[in-house]
């Protein structure tokens, strides 16, 4: 059963019923997410019952996850597809790391690794993709709508395909040719279940065409933060699994600082959400890793609210970035990521265009990893975090990249 009690709005604070699909708050138009019942939980399933590590892929979070993988009539809405569960990479060796003594990490959303889950189509969309899924089947919903700089729609498209629902993605025709052609071979193959369309030049004016000419008949929004919370809960298993035991330990711990590259927002909140949920259940205390923000100088709204100390961001004319992911000019969910950030005594960063192309030629040369644009980015950032002491020696900082470099190909392959 569902621990699942009710929706909530994250700026209203208002209370809604779990089962209503709905989108945004109609108060003051801001997301929503689910609430828990933890004290059910935590009585139901003490000692951490739900949690089963033994699985390999985000569902090892069990109840925690918004759907409980126990119970028969939740396990059978979820389309589990290896999504989650994605390995920690020792960065140590990275200059600045070895220069400041940091113990850096990064996350790897992207291509496979052996002993792990493989997020399917090799970024850290899938896990908010796949509880969308599982979220429409459990209430019904077969017609989803999305619009994506690329990452998200392509994700969407196969977990709608496996789970038996249809889907509409609007994305901006410079969306990277590995993603956009893979969402046209998937509506070429699938017509009626799968529709492309193409409008931008950013996902703003994506989500415009979607609310004009699909909305309105029928097809529910799944962009980010207009569905409810359901890709937050998805994207909180990030946050789960870095605070997570390492084998061998019982501890759950928590980095000192979490670098990530920011568009719309949804993983800060994911994973500030898994934090809180884990104090409440006693197994984590109040301290939080300081959430460093990053994004493309070429779009940065982000970036402008913080540093002018402003609670919003005010949309801005998109750039053209390496980073497609980061090309988000403003994001309804941005004054609750702004909240985090200042609460976490973090900061929202800026890196410029040149810098990310030249760490992510820097570490394909030294490393052999497929690191994306965005995840380039959070490390293009290490030398003004140093600089202003947002990070500290012997400090554990978290890089998360988001994707595969492969999916960027073949625009990029001249870094390499």
């Amino acid at each position: 059963m569902s621990y699942v009690r009710c929706l909530r709005g994250i700026g209203s604070g208002v209370e809604y019923p779990a089962d209503v699909p709905m989108n945004l708050d109609p108060v003051d138009g801001r997301p929503v997410q689910m609430v828990l019942d933890l004290e059910r939980l935590a009585a139901e399933k003490p000692g951490a019952a739900w949690y089963h590590p033994g699985r390999r892929d985000m569902w090892r979070f069990g109840a925690l996850m918004a759907l409980d993988i126990d119970d028969p009539d939740d396990a059978r809405h979820i389309v589990a597809l290896g999504e989650g569960y994605r390995p920690l990479l020792d960065y140590r060796s990275h200059p600045l790391a070895r220069q400041a003594g940091l113990r850096l990490q990064v996350k790897d959303e992207g291509k496979a690794r052996p002993g792990f889950g493989a997020n399917p189509t090799q970024s850290f969309k899938d896990r908010g993709m796949a509880m969308v899924a599982a979220q429409a089947r459990r209430l019904g919903i077969p017609r989803l709508a999305v619009p994506t700089q690329g990452n998200a729609g392509d994700s969407l498209v196969r977990y709608a395909l496996a789970g038996g629902l249809s889907v509409v993605v609007a994305m901006p025709d410079d969306t990277p040719l590995p993603i956009l052609g893979g969402v046209a071979a998937a509506a070429h193959r699938h017509p009626g279940r799968v529709v492309l369309e193409l409008a931008g030049p950013t996902i703003r004016e994506s989500g415009a065409l979607l609310k004009d000419k699909y909305i309105p008949n029928g097809w529910f929004s799944v962009a980010t933060f207009q569905e409810p919370g359901w890709r937050i809960d998805g994207k909180k298993s990030l946050g789960l699994e870095l605070a997570e035991p390492a084998p061998g330990e019982t501890r759950w711990t928590l980095p000192d600082a979490v670098v990530y590259p920011t568009g719309g927002g949804t993983g800060v909140l994911g994973m500030w959400k898994a934090w809180d949920e884990l104090e409440a259940l006693g197994l984590l205390g109040s301290a939080r890793p300081r959430m460093v923000c990053v994004q493309s100088a070429a779009t940065a709204p982000l970036v402008r609210a913080f540093d002018d100390g402003a609670e919003d961001t005010t949309p801005l004319d998109a750039g053209a970035t390496l980073a497609t992911g980061l090309n988000v000019p403003g994001g309804v969910g941005h004054f609750r990521v702004l909240q985090i950030v200042r609460a976490s005594g973090g900061a929202a960063v800026a890196v410029d265009e040149a810098d990310i192309a030249s760490e992510l030629s820097r570490t394909w040369r030294e490393t052999g990893d497929w690191i994306s644009p965005e995840g380039a980015a959070c490390l293009a950032a290490l030398p003004q975090l140093l600089d202003r002491g947002l990070l500290r020696r012997g400090e554990r900082v978290v890089a998360v990249n988001t994707g595969s470099l492969e999916k960027y190909l073949p625009a990029l392959r001249h870094l390499l």
